[in-house]
């Protein structure tokens, strides 16, 4: 039995499901019936260009939670100060 994508057309949930030929999963989450079958990316085909997407992407979310981090140090700072009188 194959395994799909899935991307429910009702609540918008994506989800992967084992399924026979010719068979449709429900939604995990509402049970809607016929979701979207997905085009999945092949785990075994790696080329220059979707290294470099992957690092691209990869490289957004670390910044994402360094500016978050930088922003709860801060907060932390500010409040401590505010507390303890410095």
């Amino acid at each position: 039995m194959p395994l799909y994508e899935y991307r429910c057309r009702k609540c918008g949930h994506r989800f992967e499901e084992l399924v026979r030929f010719g068979e449709t999963p429900s939604c995990p989450e509402c049970s809607a019936a016929e979701p979207e079958r997905l085009f999945s990316m092949s785990a075994s085909v790696s080329t220059g260009k979707t290294r470099n997407r992957a690092a691209k992407t990869a490289r957004r979310i670390a910044n994402g939670v360094k500016r978050e981090k930088t922003h709860a140090q801060a907060e932390y700072e500010r409040n401590y100060l505010k507390d303890h009188g410095g």
